[in-house]
């Protein structure tokens, strides 16, 4: 079927132009703090009835968490995607009107601002990446409606009736629209499931569970749709035509995700509450 007549750039006044994929960042991070607030100020729901800061915190951990993504997410893509060139010509580094951003790196970062911001809270660090784990499923759900619009990430050719035809694709071939299966199951589904876990079995009064089924839901979701999504022309398949960088950076996430969920799985009492 034909792409739809989206155009890119969302707000254009004079010579400043907003795209979508901008928005969804601003607006994942928004929405992801409000989810948070809420979440936070159940008491009911968390460890002892300690969430990891205070609600009204959260808004001071958006600011951090938006450079936090942006920054992670560039040096991610550049480590992971394309250093030969970035090392030939540095001051493209922090060019990103071209796109070039990395999720895995982008949340490493978020994970690492915000354990230090628990941190300097006093709070339980494992909880605050449970935190994340149940909000940055919004972020993700809107980042890969973005990529749709830009028509970019799109997958290998298909034959399926959903079949999309990309204008930015040389070939005009109908392809899969791996974007919209990322964010069915990376963001929505993966929401779905979290709020159960969190809302129906209380999985936030055992720190560190919800952040190891964000990990394993996502790594898992994120390794499947890679086998359709076609990879980074400057990397292409890494071995065998079918092993992307993106199923192998998602391979340590999933490790991690089941050593978090074994973990608080088994522990009785949390030694890392302060």
């Amino acid at each position: 079927m034909p792409f739809p007549n989206i155009d890119p750039i969302a707000i254009a006044i004079g010579p400043i132009a907003i795209r979508w994929y901008a928005l969804a960042y601003l607006f994942g991070v928004i929405l992801g703090a409000g989810y948070g607030y809420l979440l936070l100020r159940n008491q009911r729901l968390w460890h002892r009835g300690a969430p990891p800061f205070k609600a009204g915190e959260i808004w001071d951990f958006a600011f951090w968490a938006m450079l936090a993504i942006v920054i992670g997410g560039r040096v991610g893509y550049v480590l992971f995607y394309n250093l030969p060139y970035y090392l030939e010509n540095p001051a493209q580094i922090i060019n990103t009107l071209d796109g070039g951003m990395s999720y895995h790196g982008g949340m490493l970062g978020l994970m690492l601002a915000a354990i230090l911001f628990t941190r300097s809270k006093g709070g339980n660090w494992l909880s605050s990446l449970d935190l994340l784990g149940a909000v940055a499923t919004i972020g993700i759900l809107l980042g890969r409606l973005a990529n749709f619009i830009n028509a970019e990430l799109y997958g290998a050719p298909t034959t399926a009736p959903w079949g999309v035809v990309f204008p930015t694709d040389p070939l005009q071939l109908a392809r899969h629209p791996s974007q919209l299966y990322e964010a069915a199951l990376e963001g929505l589904l993966l929401f779905l499931v979290i709020r159960v876990a969190t809302h129906v079995f209380y999985a936030l009064r055992k720190p560190g569970l919800v952040a190891g089924i964000f990990a394993i839901g996502y790594a898992l979701s994120r390794i499947a749709v890679e086998f359709v999504r076609l990879p980074d022309a400057q990397l292409g398949y890494l071995y065998g035509g079918w092993l992307t960088m993106g199923q192998v950076l998602s391979l340590p996430i999933l490790l991690g995700g089941l050593i978090l969920v074994i973990y608080a799985a088994t522990r009785r009492e949390n030694p890392l509450r302060p």
